[in-house]
């Protein structure tokens, strides 16, 4: 995997998607990810449609029930030709199993397996919410890397983690797996509702295989040149 910066297309519908694409530069080279208000809205047509057109898709839609539901639906999400999905790796290794097999019934015959990455403690997510309300009693940095090994041994090909979280990650897990990271911030803009964030420099010196960003590149006065500056710092 290159090192991605998927563009969090955090809109409401596909019309404000349309008006922000062309800004981003040539589809083959741009990385997409595509979130729940948006696949709600716009379904698996408007994913179909990109992916078609080029653009690397990111499905984040963290799927989360019992596994029988889960494996039909990565089935069903396979056929999109995205290339990864999300799960809360919090569904238990039966579950994170179940989607990874899903994924590979539904690819179809010439596409690539989707990635299959789980997500760990969201960003959003601090040590008292976790301990006062998930009463969880491990440090954050220990259930993260509890929830990553869980994921790995159930057949998943990488995390969705905190890009503080990377480098211990690596460290307990192995390089041979992803570790995607939400919760970046180039220097001086807004954290907004993230609470453990990262510079691309940061996450690149942590070891992220992948970054996520949104609102620095598409509420940009210019997103193309805002893109290319957070692809620029991360490699």
């Amino acid at each position: 995997m290159e090192k991605a910066v998927f563009v969090a297309l955090d809109y409401a519908n596909e019309q404000e998607v349309a008006q922000l694409l062309p800004k981003l530069g040539a589809a083959q080279e741009t990385y997409l990810k595509i979130g729940m208000e948006l696949f709600y809205h716009s379904g698996s047509t408007l994913v179909k449609k990109l992916s078609e057109q080029g653009y690397h898709i990111f499905l984040d839609l963290k799927l989360h029930d019992i596994p029988n539901t889960v494996y039909h639906a990565a089935k069903q999400l396979a056929k999109l030709n995205v290339f990864c999905i999300t799960i809360h790796a919090l569904g238990g290794s039966e579950m994170i199993k179940a989607a990874k097999d899903g994924l590979i019934a539904g690819t179809p015959a010439g596409q690539s397996v989707p990635k299959l990455l789980a997500v760990t403690e969201l960003t959003s997510i601090s040590d008292s919410i976790l301990q006062d309300e998930q009463n969880c009693q491990l440090p954050m940095n220990e259930q993260v890397v509890s929830l990553a090994q869980t994921a790995q041994k159930a057949g998943a090909d990488g995390v969705i983690c905190s890009p503080l979280e990377v480098e211990n990650l690596r460290s307990q897990i192995g390089s041979d797996f992803l570790y995607v990271t939400p919760g970046i911030r180039p220097a001086q803009t807004s954290n907004g509702d993230q609470k453990r964030v990262a510079t691309p420099k940061e996450a690149k010196e942590y070891g992220a295989s992948a970054i996520v960003v949104g609102r620095p590149i598409t509420q940009a006065a210019n997103p193309q040149m805002a893109y290319q500056a957070i692809k620029k710092e991360f490699n």
